[in-house]
């Protein structure tokens, strides 16, 4: 099975990491962590594993890791099981 790609919207520095809804075809995540030294990147990776309840190293981040604007490639799941799991939030994929 080739890898998901889901696009991600993240806003850093908020006062809990979460779903936030969708901006477009983006799922919008809010994340505790601030933007430096690739802190929201391994938050957002680390929410992503513990929401979708696979290890971290199924999920990569494909594009997007300077901005907030993601595209992160998630191995082992079906778009089906990756929106079940998400939530109401759903989930846009390439």
């Amino acid at each position: 099975m080739a890898p998901v790609l889901v696009q991600i919207r993240v806003i850093p520095r908020a006062r809990r990491t979460k779903l936030s809804g969708r901006r477009g075809d983006a799922i919008v995540v809010r994340l505790a962590a601030p933007p430096v030294d690739g802190a929201a990147n391994d938050a957002l990776i680390a929410f992503l594993s513990e929401r979708l309840q696979i290890p971290r190293r199924q999920i990569e981040l494909a594009r997007g890791a300077a901005g907030r604007d993601k595209t992160v490639a998630i191995d082992g799941l079906s778009p089906a099981e990756i929106a079940r799991r998400l939530g109401d939030e759903g989930v846009a994929t390439e």
